[in-house]
């Protein structure tokens, strides 16, 4: 029998999820970290993305996190999803992310960022200097996913040469990892694993959906790196800056300027399961679900609830009776009936969860699944597709 739903006061009641961001764990939300030291002793400001959507802001960050250096954060527009901030333009003319200030002092580039930490806060078990050649690998890596995602192959043969060239260059990678004995790049976590950190996520987010290729595959041609990202995946600080394949997917384009589907059959499931569900067994994590997923996807909604549903393209008592269905049947597992013809309202929500920065992994995912879930019992119409030129639907003002 469908229940009613609940009202905001009564979900309120359904949520103790109340994470500390300034010395808690690593964490999207923070405007400050102490580390349990004082403020005083802050000599660092990070600007970075408002969305966590910046490789290079995510080599910094993690960098900081796991240096537990104390230091303050400055979130900036990037250009694919709203205009640059003038104060920033101010500091840094080119507008270039990540910028961090040390000692009142601007620094671009992140390699050049890094180099200047360690100067200052010693390295992270290898210095820059030390891991040159993974740089050099790390690069030689990214130019091959490039060439294979980011231009439209022109026949199958071009396709197939483009995937066996970055298969090639996995092949070193594969072959650099199993030197160690603990899932690193080198025997102890460190730079070298800060550096492959951003893109190798996005890799793996993005040829899985535009590819159909299983980059993290424990029994498939990479089970080297499948063991690093498990490694990667016991520090909390990697698990507070990792996004998932959704928001990977859609927020690749206007930052590569395009990525291209291949049409093979694998890709087409690969695609479908990642943008309609369900999203529990995608190959984004691999770790335990935290028992404090549902409440920390309630507490996020319930905080940003009145922009969530200002945004929403449904009038607002509709997206209203029909949020709190879905997070009712989230919370409850009891089916709620939303409004009628409130399908696109919930969906649109629902490819609008940003990973890290609205809530965790499978905080997302219980979302998701709660969100389409409820719709189906609405409809089944399609939503348009995201945007691919910019995201500019993603505006960062409204979930400060």
């Amino acid at each position: 029998m469908p229940t009613t739903s609940l009202t905001w006061t009564e979900l309120e009641t359904l949520t103790d999820f109340d994470p500390d961001p300034v010395n808690g764990h690593t964490n999207s939300q923070a405007r400050l970290r102490l580390f349990g030291q004082a403020e005083s002793e802050v000599r660092v400001t990070l600007y970075r993305d408002h969305h966590a959507w910046c490789p290079y802001c995510q080599k910094i960050w993690l960098w900081l996190e796991e240096k537990r250096i104390p230091y303050r954060i400055e979130k900036v527009t990037m250009f694919c999803y709203g205009e640059k901030e003038s104060w920033f333009k101010r500091i840094v003319p080119s507008g270039m992310l990540p910028a961090l200030a040390l000692d009142g002092k601007i620094i671009t580039e992140s390699d050049e960022i890094l180099i200047a930490l360690e100067r200052v806060f010693g390295s992270l078990n290898q210095s820059m200097q030390e891991v040159i050649p993974f740089r050099r690998l790390e690069r030689l890596l990214f130019r091959a996913w490039c060439n294979w995602l980011c231009y439209p192959s022109s026949s199958v043969r071009e396709e197939q040469n483009h995937r066996q060239q970055f298969k090639d260059v996995m092949m070193t990678i594969e072959e650099a990892l199993a030197k160690t004995s603990g899932g690193y790049f080198l025997e102890q976590f460190g730079t070298a694993d800060v550096i492959f950190t951003p893109y190798v996520e996005r890799m793996n987010a993005s040829l899985f959906y535009y590819k159909g290729y299983a980059l993290r595959d424990v029994d498939g041609e990479n089970p080297n790196l499948s063991k690093w990202f498990n490694a990667m995946e016991t520090r909390s600080t990697y698990r507070g800056t990792q996004s998932d394949f959704h928001t990977h997917a859609h927020d690749l384009p206007p930052q590569m300027g395009g990525c291209y589907e291949n049409g093979e059959l694998q890709m087409l499931l690969n695609k479908h399961k990642v943008d309609n569900g369900s999203w529990f067994g995608l190959p984004d994590v691999t770790y335990s679900e935290p028992e404090t997923s549902c409440k920390e996807a309630l507490h996020r909604v319930l905080k940003h609830r009145h922009n969530i549903i200002r945004v929403n393209p449904a009038d607002d008592k509709v997206m209203d009776e029909a949020l709190r269905c879905a997070l009712t049947f989230m919370m409850t597992k009891e089916v709620c009936i939303p409004p009628s013809e409130s399908d696109l309202a919930l969906r649109y929500l629902r490819d609008r969860i940003n990973v890290p920065r609205d809530m965790s992994i499978y905080a997302a995912k219980q979302l998701r699944e709660s969100l389409e879930k409820t719709a189906t019992l609405a409809g089944d119409r399609p939503t348009p597709p995201l945007p691919t030129k910019h995201r500019r639907d993603q505006d960062p003002a409204s979930f400060k």
